[in-house]
C-alpha cells in the first residue's frame, strides 16, 4: 500500500470554521491510500498518525477524527495504533459500479488545531465477480432450411469487475453445427453471435443444446454459462414414408364384406401440419376401386364387394400417402385371393345321342360330357360317376371330358328307356356335388317274331253254318315296337278234298279273325287242319306259325234213308216192309 502526503493551501475550510463557531486553520495536504475491496473489518489501510506527523497516542489528545458528509463511514481510526482501518467489508462494485477508477474521499479533522486534511482512498478491484448472463437459458428457434452462415445474436454477459477482471472472452461448447463470432464495438463491448455452419435437419436432430461460456481475465479466471437451446423449426422437406415398399396379404374368397384386410402406415418425420398424413387410393384400371375401400385417416383397407377367386385371384392396390402441404409417396398392396370350396362342379353335355339301337354292342358312345369346377387345387378336383346299377360306363377322354358308353348290349324289350343320372363331386371339405340327368331311349330293332299264346289252337263250328260266320280268332304278340310290332295274319295255302283252302275259310290279316267262306257239311268235311302265320312289319319281317284245328260239329240235318229194299224203278208199288 502506498501513501503520500501533499500539502497545499486551501480555502475550503471556511464552512467548517463557521460550523465550529470559530476561525480554523486550513490544512494544506492530501493523504492518498489504496486498498483492495472485500477486506475484513479492521484491515489496515494506512498509517494516519505518521501522515499527520503525530504519534499514535497523540491522536486522541489532538481530537483527530473522521468527518463524513452523510455517507456511511467505510473507514475508522485505530487510536491505539494510529492506523486508518476498514470499518467493514467494502464492495467496490457497489460503490463505483464499473468505473475504472474508484475513489473514496473523506476528511480528517485535527480538532485542537482546527486543521482538516483530505483523504483519498482508491478501492482496488479484485476478481470477485464471475461474468453473469442474468438468465440461465436462451431459446432460439431456427428454421431447418436456414442457409449456413446466418448469424443469430446472443445474450451478453455482465461482469461488474473492471480491467482484466472484467469480461474478456466468449466460448461456445463444441458442436457440429454452430460456431461463435464475437462482434467488437468502439466502446470495447463484445457482442456474441451464433453462426450456423451447416444445414440443419430437424428430422435428424430437433433440438441442439449449446453452452455459451463468458470468462474474465482474473486469476483465477471466473466464468459464467448460458445454456442455449436451439429448436429447429420444421419445414416440409420430407414426404411420408410407408413402413413397407409393398404389402402382401392372402385372404379367403368368402371373407365378409366390410372386413379389414390390413392397415398401411406411413410416417412423416416432419411435424405439425407437415406431418399430417392422409391416404388415397391411386387411380387403377378395372374395378379395383369398387372392390376395396381405404380409410384416408387410419389407412385401413377393407372389402367393399365380395371376392371371388374364380373372377380374380390377385389384386394390386396402389396407395398414396400425402402430407398436409402435398408431398406424397406410394406403395402397393398385393392381395392374393385364396380359393374356398364355394363352387359345385358343373356338368356340361357337349354331345348327346337321344337313342341307341338295342343291337349296339358294349362301348357304344351315348354322350360326350365335360366336367368343370371353378375352384382350384383340391377343391377343383372332380370325380364323376353314373348312379345306379345300369349298363353304362364313363370313360375318360381328354382334359375333363368323359364319354358315356354302354357297358353291354341293350334289350329294348326289357328296358325301353333309361334315366341316367350323372353325379360330379369335387375334392373339397366338405365336398360339393352336382347331378344331371340324361334320358336315353333304346331304339327298337326287329329281333322278336310274333308269338302266339299257344302252340296250337282248336276251334269248333257247327255244320250248316252261315257263310261269313266268324269261326275263331288267333292272336299273336310282338314285344318289338311300332312297325316291328305290327302283325299281319295269313293262312298257309292248302287243299281240302281237292279244293283250295281259301275257298273254305279266310283270315282277317289285321285282327286274326277267321271267317267261314261256305256252310260246312259234317257229312262231307269233318275237320280242317290250318296253319296260321303271324308276320311283323320289320325289315326283314319275322313270323311264326301256329296250327289251328277246326272241327265241324254234326247237326241232325239228314233223315234216315232206306237203302234196302230199294224202291222199284219201274213204277210198281213193291212190298212195304215197314213204314218210312
Amino acid at each position: 500500500m502506498t501513501k503520500y502526503l501533499r500539502f497545499k493551501h486551501r480555502r475550503g475550510l471556511t464552512l467548517l470554521c463557521m460550523l465550529l463557531g470559530t476561525l480554523c486553520k486550513t490544512g494544506s495536504g492530501q493523504i492518498h491510500y489504496s486498498v483492495q475491496e472485500e477486506l475484513d473489518k479492521g484491515s489496515f489501510v494506512g498509517n494516519i498518525s505518521k501522515n499527520l506527523e503525530l504519534e499514535p497516542w497523540e491522536l486522541a489528545e489532538h481530537g483527530v477524527r473522521i468527518v463524513s458528509r452523510g455517507r456511511t463511514q467505510l473507514f475508522a481510526l485505530n487510536l491505539q495504533s494510529g492506523s486508518l482501518v476498514t470499518a467493514g467489508r467494502i464492495d467496490r462494485e457497489e460503490l463505483c459500479a464499473q468505473s475504472t477508477l474508484c475513489l473514496v474521499k473523506f476528511n480528517i479533522l485535527v480538532e485542537d488545531k482546527l486543521k482538516i486534511f483530505e483523504v483519498e482512498i482508491e478501492i482496488k478491484d479484485i476478481n470477485d465477480n464471475a461474468p453473469d448472463f442474468l438468465t440461465e437459458e436462451l431459446l432460439i428457434k431456427i428454421g431447418e432450411l436456414t442457409a449456413p452462415g446466418t448469424r443469430f445474436p446472443l445474450k451478453t454477459a455482465f461482469d461488474p469487475d473492471v480491467g482484466m477482471n472484467s469480461l474478456q472472452n466468449y466460448h461456445l461448447s463444441p458442436n457440429d453445427y454452430f460456431s461463435l463470432a464475437v462482434k467488437h464495438v468502439s466502446d470495447g463491448a463484445k457482442y456474441p453471435e451464433l453462426v450456423l455452419e451447416r444445414a440443419l435437419d430437424r428430422e435428424q436432430k430437433k433440438v441442439h443444446q449449446l453452452v455459451l461460456i463468458a470468462s474474465d481475465g482474473g486469476n483465477p479466471v471466473l466464468s459464467g454459462n448460458l445454456c442455449i437451446q436451439v429448436v429447429v423449426l420444421d419445414a416440409n422437406d420430407n414426404p411420408p414414408v410407408f413402413t413397407q415398399p409393398a404389402y402382401q396379404v392372402s385372404v379367403p374368397e368368402n371373407l365378409p364384406v366390410g372386413t379389414t384386410l390390413l392397415t398401411v402406415n406411413a410416417t412423416d418425420p416432419d411435424e405439425g401440419f407437415n406431418a399430417q398424413v392422409s391416404y388415397i387410393l391411386d387411380k387403377m384400371p378395372g374395378n379395383v376401386a369398387q372392390m376395396f375401400d381405404l380409410n384416408s385417416v387410419t389407412g385401413d383397407i377393407s372389402i367393399l364387394k365380395s371376392l371371388d377367386y374364380e373372377d380374380a385371384t390377385f389384386y394390386e392396390i396402389k396407395i398414396e400417402a400425402q402430407d398436409g402441404p402435398g408431398l406424397l409417396s406410394r406403395t402397393k398392396i398385393l392381395v392374393t385371393v385364396l380359393d374356398v370350396n364355394d363352387n359345385a362342379p358343373e356338368i356340361i353335355i357337349t354331345s348327346l345321342t337321344g337313342s341307341v339301337p338295342e343291337e349296339a354292342t358294349a362301348g357304344r358312345e351315348i354322350a360326350l360330357i365335360n366336367v368343370h369346377d371353378r375352384d382350384s387345387g383340391q377343391n377343383g378336383q372332380v370325380t364323376v360317376f353314373v348312379l345306379g346299377n345300369i349298363p353304362f360306363n364313363l370313360e375318360k377322354s381328354i382334359d375333363q371330358y368323359y364319354r358315356l358308353v354302354t357297358a353291354r348290349s341293350l334289350d329294348r324289350e326289357q328296358v325301353s328307356e333309361y334315366n341316367i343320372t350323372l353325379r360330379a363331386t369335387d375334392g373339397g371339405n366338405p365336398p360339393l356335388s352336382t347331378s344331371t340327368h340324361i334320358t336315353l331311349r333304346v331304339a327298337d330293332i326287329n329281333d322278336n317274331p310274333p308269338a302266339f299264346s299257344q302252340s296250337s289252337y282248336s276251334a269248333y263250328i257247327p255244320e250248316n253254318n252261315p257263310r261269313g260266320a266268324s269261326i275263331f280268332c288267333v292272336t299273336a304278340q310282338d314285344p318289338d315296337s311300332i312297325h316291328n310290332a305290327h302283325i299281319t295274319y295269313a293262312l298257309t295255302e292248302d287243299t281240302i278234298q281237292g279244293a283250295p283252302l281259301s275257298t273254305y275259310v279266310s283270315i282277317n290279316s289285321d285282327t286274326g279273325v277267321l271267317y267261314a267262306l261256305r256252310s260246312f257239311d259234317y257229312e262231307q268235311v269233318r275237320d280242317l287242319q290250318l296253319l296260321v302265320t303271324a308276320s311283323d312289319s320289320g325289315n326283314p319281317p319275322l313270323s311264326s306259325n301256329v296250327s289251328l284245328s277246326i272241327f265241324v260239329l254234326d247237326q241232325n240235318d239228314n233223315a234216315p234213308e232206306i237203302l234196302y229194299p230199294a224202291l222199284p224203278t219201274d213204277g210198281s208199288t213193291g212190298v212195304e216192309l215197314a213204314p218210312r
